[in-house]
């Protein structure tokens, strides 16, 4: 078995390893084992990934004399509320935590956001690492520290900066999947060559079929570019004053989408993201910014990827302009009262704007629904 990738987060003291590659998960006993301040951990997970391997992990941290507790959450984004979030802390307390205990995040991104939310405020703080099971969460969500849970007026309005001690991201992990949460994961995989890399996007235009169906280098290679990606606007912007907000690409529509659909599960947050993304260029071309040709290439490529594009029709659902404005309103990206969005210039070229009206953003999504 080769050697895992090993990107460095470099925060000073608060540094910490993202580890990509195949096996991470039989090896994890032995990663955590050198880093944890005493030998316990409490792994939180859902039901669906406890049934596929919360068992098998909790043999190899027996096998690295780490002591263990399990707490296992419902799936689904309706998990990360205030209700989970009171009883994942119960359940941690109640197991007689110490400051030297350490949270281990076995999951997809709900887990690890509520989880990492967890242990910043458990005891005041305690360490917490992310084993990251879907695309989405190995190259977004497990790094960098964002922890959130929703609330019902909006996605991720509660939560804190707060740096996991190490992320595991196994491979292996992605073959069990649906395709559909793959797909999810992959929106955020494009959203860096959208961002500032245009000879990653162009990659990902000849190899997302492959990379997709399976191939595990490929996906090795486009994990590793967007932690990288992810990794140094971190470093550079931790707590998202600057740099850090172009991650947001196609997230203000994104968001919105979500939190008028109440996170039931009829539309994930990558699918959310990928039509956020197209209405984003769409409005970047509405504007004078960006040529027509490059947002049109950004919509065929998700488009042959399998993600969806257009609002219409998204989540089986009727959707209305308006409501997806006040929606909008409402997250936590603006400022005086004033709509921030992260527009482009072209692919590559992302930039935020914090002074885009209203009046400019509903004839998008108009269009979007009369597609």
């Amino acid at each position: 078995m080769s050697a895992p990738e090993r990107i460095r987060v470099e925060l000073n003291a608060r540094s910490y390893d993202i580890l990509i590659g195949t096996g991470l998960l039989a090896e994890a006993g032995g990663h955590l084992a050198k880093l944890l301040a005493r030998p316990r951990v409490v792994v939180v997970s859902d039901e669906n990934v406890a049934r596929l391997y919360l068992a098998s992990f909790e043999a190899k941290l027996d096998r690295a004399a780490i002591a263990h507790d399990r707490i296992v959450l419902p799936p689904g984004e309706k998990t990360k509320d205030f209700a989970h979030l009171e009883r994942l802390l119960d359940a941690l307390i109640a197991l007689r935590i110490e400051r030297t205990t350490t949270i281990v995040a076995l999951g997809g991104g709900v887990i690890g956001d509520l989880a990492g939310f967890a242990a910043a405020i458990a005891l005041r703080g305690i360490d917490y690492v992310q084993v990251p099971t879907t695309l989405l969460a190995q190259v977004d969500s497990s790094v960098g520290g964002k922890t959130a849970i929703n609330t019902a007026h909006g996605k991720n309005l509660v939560g804190s900066f707060y740096q996991p001690r190490l992320v595991l991201a196994d491979l292996g992990v992605l073959d069990s999947l649906p395709r559909r949460d793959l797909l999810a994961g992959y929106a955020e995989v494009a959203k860096y060559g959208l961002i500032d890399d245009a000879s990653f996007f162009a990659w990902l235009e000849t190899n997302a079929a492959a990379l997709l169906a399976g191939d595990s280098a490929l996906r090795g290679h486009a994990i590793g570019v967007s932690c990288r990606a992810k990794a140094r606007i971190v470093g550079a912007d931790e707590r998202e004053s600057g740099q850090r907000a172009l991650l947001n690409l196609g997230h203000t529509f994104g968001h919105a989408i979500e939190a008028e659909a109440r996170y039931e599960g009829e539309v994930l947050h990558g699918e959310g993201v990928a039509v956020g993304m197209v209405m984003a260029f769409d409005l970047s071309v509405r504007l004078g910014l960006c040529a027509a040709e490059d947002a049109l290439r950004v919509r065929l490529h998700l488009k042959d990827a399998g993600l969806p594009t257009e609002l219409a029709g998204l989540g089986g659902r009727a959707w209305d302009a308006r409501r997806l404005v006040q929606h909008m309103h409402r997250d936590k990206k603006v400022q005086d009262g004033r709509l921030t969005f992260v527009l482009a210039r072209g692919i590559g070229q992302a930039f935020v704007a914090h002074d885009v009206p209203a009046e400019r953003v509903l004839p998008v999504i108009e269009d979007a629904l009369a597609a």
